[in-house]
């Protein structure tokens, strides 16, 4: 899976002479907190956080009335407080890559582009939308966690007899495990009762984790 399957486009931009106040309220009416600045060619040139517009505004203790306020943002320009150096990525990067992006540099969202322009964004929100799916989420069926050894060959030990028992796999997720030599497997399984996934798995794996009915 790629940043291009799962990436939010269009993409809600603001223009670098628009004002702080023009950000907080598209900010506000679009539920977001992120806005990639565009030029009129839609060539990416910063971005704004919502923490960034925040920063600038005036403080709930200031002693300025409504209009002082609205003119005080009116006055600061988007290019005055926008991310010049912004981390990007392109549709066809994978998507746990844009995850592990994300995570090393503390971000919430990236902007993807196409040479010099905006195309999309994948943001922590669509990340979280993937693991649903990578982990079978809104499928009903039996979730078995179980620890096996790291030996070449035993998930697809355990997958084949699964087959053979008739249980159909829905979704499997791999997770680093309490120690270097064994790791977490997640499987959400439905054709086969929970009694006999336990009894058949049991032999084949290290540990069974936990069992439950989604």
């Amino acid at each position: 899976m790629f940043v291009g399957d799962r990436m939010s486009h269009p993409v809600t931009t603001i223009h670098p002479t628009a004002s702080l106040n023009d950000a907080w309220i598209l900010m506000n009416r679009e539920h977001i907190s992120r806005l990639p600045v565009v030029d009129k060619r839609g060539r990416m040139l910063g971005i704004v956080s919502l923490k960034q517009v925040l920063r600038y505004m005036p403080s709930e203790a200031t002693t300025l009335d409504v209009y002082e306020i609205k003119g005080a943002m009116e006055s600061i320009k988007v290019e005055r407080i926008m991310s010049r150096e912004v981390i990007t990525v392109t549709a066809d990067t994978p998507i746990e890559e844009a995850a592990r992006i994300m995570v090393d540099n503390e971000i919430g969202g990236i902007p993807v582009v196409e040479g010099d322009s905006l195309v999309g964004i994948i943001t922590e929100t669509d990340l979280f939308k993937t693991f649903l799916e990578v982990m079978g989420a809104r499928e009903k069926g039996i979730r078995l966690s179980v620890a096996m050894n790291k030996a070449p060959g035993q998930l697809a030990r355990l997958s084949q007899a699964l087959f053979a028992a008739g249980a159909n796999i829905l979704s499997v997720g791999s997770f680093l495990g309490h120690s270097s030599t064994t790791i977490e497997v997640t499987i959400k399984i439905d054709g086969i009762g929970k009694e006999q996934l336990v009894t058949l798995v049991t032999p084949l794996v290290e540990q069974v984790l936990d069992v439950r009915e989604t």
